[in-house]
């Protein structure tokens, strides 16, 4: 079953497919929202959207890959299957290359487009759950002082303390000090945790 929230969203414009794949979906249980082109997606886009995307390559005006790169440029985190009546190597790649979960050719097979929605699904969730651990940290981290903050980082490059009290000419002890308290405030218990919370948050681009 699909999370709580989600949706995907169709955009086909040959109604008689759109239509087709509207209805299989909706009696499956999926909340299902229809756009004809890629300008009409865009234009209602909402950021806060989440599910995933199922788009036809070949579309007037804009195509299904300019559309997958569009929606990279501006941030869409939702993960995208891309379907074709026309598949080949070359579109394939450039599909994947721009995150696609899955690349199917028509007629649809409804196994295989079940199979990459509930994939789908799962990235969703887990982009999801890295955005709110980037986010908390972030919060976190406007916690500490500066000089924590440069204590953090030279744990995080894998410094030990008497190497960082020489960096930042203080005594060994007073590093223990502000590594003890910057662990704390971070809500971090060993040094391992610490790097791979900095790793989520990207914390230097925080500093």
């Amino acid at each position: 079953m699909q999370p709580s929230g989600y949706s995907i969203f169709i955009v086909e414009d040959d109604q008689s497919v759109r239509d087709a794949l509207g209805l299989l979906l909706g009696l499956r249980g999926y909340p299902v929202t229809l756009f004809a082109d890629a300008e009409s997606f865009l234009k209602a886009y909402r950021q806060e959207w989440c599910g995933c995307l199922l788009i036809d390559i070949r579309m007037p005006g804009m195509d299904g890959l300019a559309l997958q790169k569009r929606l990279l440029t501006i941030g869409c985190r939702m993960p995208a299957i891309v379907m074709t009546g026309h598949g080949d190597v070359v579109s394939a790649r450039e599909a994947f290359r721009s995150h696609a979960v899955d690349f199917l050719e028509k007629p649809i097979d409804h196994t295989k487009l079940i199979r990459a929605i509930d994939e789908a699904f799962i990235r969703q969730t887990d982009t999801r759950i890295k955005e709110n651990q980037r986010a908390e940290f972030v919060h976190l981290l406007a916690i500490l002082t500066p000089r924590e903050k440069e204590v953090m980082e030279l744990v995080v490059d894998g410094r030990h303390n008497r190497e960082i009290a020489e960096t930042l000419s203080i005594s060994a002890r007073t590093v223990e000090v502000h590594k003890a308290r910057m662990m704390m405030k971070l809500r971090v218990e060993s040094v391992a945790d610490l790097v791979r919370l900095s790793l989520i948050g990207d914390a230097k681009t925080h500093t």
